[in-house]
């Protein structure tokens, strides 16, 4: 149970991995899952973005549900209040956090699946002036992305597919959708 978190790293750089794929040569497929030390290691670049984007959340989460728990607020000493404390925090965070991951992720992973640079990964800056370049070109990718996440955890639960189709669909519709920003992440004026 205390290695399943390390399962995401492969994952996340295989996720990596299809974004170059599908950004480099569109008309091959899916890259072969091939187990190897660029794998693990754009795996763990995108782990440590995700991480450092999500902090700042956890901590207000801590804060929020410390603050929600308080017996004072809601004059009982209900023992669950822990629990409905973190729940909220969670609930009333999760959006929020989601749309900050959103606005950067895709982005940054493109650049960082054209690139290979950990700096461009962790230029959050970059991938705000990308959005804001060409907002429906972004817009249109998010769309598919949030929706083959939808449909890939929907496999899981409803379809009774299960998590490991759904997940693996999901990745490949993000990065075909990741890999359209890619030409607008080239900026001529940069170089």
């Amino acid at each position: 149970m205390f290695l399943l978190p390390l399962g995401f790293i492969p994952l996340l750089g295989y996720s990596v991995a299809a974004t170059r794929s599908a950004a480099m040569e569109p008309q091959d497929g899916p890259p072969a899952w091939r187990f190897s030390a660029r794998l693990l290691s754009d795996g763990a670049a995108v782990a440590l973005t995700i991480a450092l984007m999500t902090a700042p959340f956890a901590l207000l989460a801590i804060w929020l549900a410390g603050a929600l728990s308080a017996p004072g607020l809601w004059h009982s000493t209900d023992p669950l209040l822990h629990v409905e404390g973190w729940t909220s925090a969670i609930l009333i965070l999760a959006l929020p956090w989601g749309i900050a991951l959103l606005l950067v992720m895709p982005h940054a992973t493109a650049r960082f699946a054209s690139t290979g640079r950990l700096g461009d990964l962790l230029n959050f800056s970059a991938s705000l002036r990308m959005v804001r370049r060409d907002f429906a070109t972004w817009n249109i990718a998010i769309a598919a992305i949030v929706t083959a996440w939808a449909i890939g955890l929907a496999c899981a639960s409803l379809v009774c597919v299960g998590a490991v189709p759904g997940i693996f669909y999901a990745i490949l519709v993000s990065a075909h959708a990741t890999a359209t920003l890619h030409a607008e992440d080239e900026d001529p004026s940069a170089g």
